[in-house]
C-alpha cells in the first residue's frame, strides 16, 4: 500500500531565474515571427512538470496571428501561400522511462490535446532521430511556397535542446558533420541564442537552439517545493540549491511509491534486503554494498547519495515495472495489475488533475512569488510617475 511510506520534509523551492532567461523571454516573441516550426523540448521522466507554462500564452498568440496571416493572404492572393505554423512537443530521454508508458502516455495526451503532436527520442537511437528529421522535411516539403523552413527549439534547463540538435545535423547533412553545439550535463551551458543551424540540404530546413528557461517561480506551498526538488532530480536546476541526500530522500519515497512490494532501488541492495522508507537506512546499506566507506568503516551517506541519484538519471528511471505509475509525474493505486486502457485512464486522470491544479494556481497568484508581485506594483508606480511628468512636460510646452 502506498500509505506504508511517507513523503519526506520538502525544502522551499529554489528560485534560479539568471538574467539570460529574463532577455530570451523578452526576444521570443520577435523570434516567433520568423519561425515556422516550434519544437518544444520537454523530459521524459517529467512529462508534465518539465512544461514552462510561461511559453504556453506566447505560442498560442503566435499560432493565432499565423492562422489569421493566411486567412488574409489567401483572400488576397490567389498565389499566396499559408503561413506555416506547427508546435511538436518532443518529449526526450525516451531511454529513461518504461517503454511500456509511452504509447499509453501519447493516447492520454491526445484524448486531452488532440490539437498537439507528440514525439518520444532520445538521442543515441538513430530511429529516433530520424523521425523528427522525417518530420521537419515533409513539413518543408508540403509547402513549397517557402525558400526555406525556419525552426526554433525552446525548453526547460537540460532537457537536451543542443544535443538533439546535433543529432538532427549529423541525419540531415550528408557526410561528416562537426558538433555545431556545446553540451553539458549541467543547466544553463547554453545562455544565448545560437547563430543558424542547417538541419537539411533539400529542402532547405535551419534551426536556432535557444537557452533553457526556467519558471521565475516555482510555485507555493508543497507543488512549488515538490516541483523543484524534481526538476533537481533531473538535473533541470543550478546544481547546489539542493543537497544529495534531500534529493535521495524524495528519490526513495517515489520509488517505494511506483512499487511498495520490489522497488527498483532493491536490485542495487544485498539480495533479501526488505523495502524500507528510511533513507539513512537506506544510504547506509548501499554504502556498505559499493565500499563508500570513512575511516573506522563509517558509512559515507553523502557519497552513498550522489551516487543514487546518479544512477537513477542515468538507468535507474526505466527500471520500475510494475504498473503503477510512470516517471516523476504519474502515481495511481491498483490493487492488481492494471490493463492498458486502465493505465491510460490513470494517465488521463493525472493529467487533468495537473492541468486543473495549474489553472488554480495561476488564479490564485501562486505562480508569482511576493517578490515578483512587489517588482511589478513598483514598476507599475514607476511607469505612472513617468506618464504624469510627460504629461506636465507637455502642457508647460504647449503654454
Amino acid at each position: 500500500m502506498l500509505s506504508r511510506f511517507l513523503p519526506p520534509p520538502l525544502p522551499p523551492p529554489q528560485s534560479w531565474y539568471p538574467g539570460h532567461m529574463t532577455q530570451f523571454s523578452r526576444i521570443l516573441p520577435t523570434l516567433l515571427a520568423r519561425t515556422d516550426v516550434v519544437l518544444e523540448l520537454r523530459d521524459a521522466r517529467l512529462p508534465l512538470s518539465s512544461l514552462n507554462r510561461n511559453f504556453e500564452g506566447v505560442l498560442n498568440r503566435w499560432r493565432t496571428e499565423r492562422v489569421q496571416l493566411s486567412k488574409h493572404a489567401a483572400a488576397s492572393s490567389s498565389h499566396a501561400g499559408a503561413r506555416v505554423s506547427e508546435r511538436i512537443v518532443v518529449f526526450n530521454k525516451r531511454d529513461l522511462v518504461p517503454e511500456w508508458g509511452i504509447e499509453l502516455f501519447q493516447k492520454a495526451m491526445a484524448a486531452k490535446f488532440p490539437e498537439q503532436k507528440t514525439m518520444f527520442v532520445s538521442w543515441n537511437r538513430p530511429k529516433d532521430i530520424k523521425a523528427v528529421s522525417g518530420v521537419l522535411v515533409n513539413i518543408a516539403r508540403d509547402h513549397p511556397h517557402i525558400p526555406e523552413l525556419n525552426v526554433l527549439v525552446v525548453g526547460m534547463p537540460n532537457v537536451g535542446k543542443s544535443t538533439l540538435l546535433n543529432a538532427l545535423r549529423d541525419v540531415g547533412i550528408p557526410g561528416p558533420t562537426p558538433k555545431a553545439l556545446r553540451t553539458s550535463a549541467q543547466p544553463g551551458l547554453t545562455r544565448a541564442l545560437s547563430t543558424r543551424l542547417k538541419l537539411s540540404q533539400d529542402p532547405l530546413v535551419y534551426s536556432f537552439d535557444s537557452p533553457g528557461v526556467m519558471l521565475p517561480f516555482l510555485g507555493r506551498g508543497d507543488k512549488g517545493a515538490e516541483r523543484g526538488i524534481k526538476l533537481a532530480l533531473i538535473a533541470g536546476i543550478k546544481e547546489g540549491l539542493y543537497d544529495d541526500e534531500t534529493l535521495a530522500a524524495y528519490l526513495l519515497y517515489r520509488l517505494n511509491t511506483l512499487d511498495s512490494t520490489v522497488p527498483a532501488y532493491l536490485a542495487l541492495l544485498p539480495p533479501g534486503t526488505p523495502p524500507t522508507g528510511d533513507v539513512h537506512e537506506f544510504l547506509g546499506l548501499l554504502a556498505r554494498r559499493l565500499g563508500m566507506l570513512r575511516r573506522g568503516g563509517v558509512p559515507d551517506l553523502p557519497r552513498a547519495a550522489g551516487w543514487f541519484v546518479r544512477w537513477w538519471r542515468e538507468q535507474g528511471g526505466a527500471a520500475s515495472t510494475r504498473r503503477t505509475g510512470w516517471g516523476l509525474d504519474f502515481e495511481w493505486r491498483a490493487d492488481a495489475e492494471p490493463s492498458d486502457a486502465a493505465v491510460q485512464a490513470h494517465m488521463e486522470e493525472c493529467i487533468e488533475r495537473y492541468v486543473a491544479e495549474e489553472a488554480r494556481e495561476e488564479e490564485e497568484g501562486g505562480a508569482v512569488s511576493a517578490t515578483q508581485e512587489r517588482k511589478r506594483v513598483r514598476e507599475e508606480k514607476q511607469a505612472k510617475r513617468i506618464l504624469r511628468a510627460k504629461a506636465r512636460l507637455s502642457t508647460k510646452r504647449a503654454a
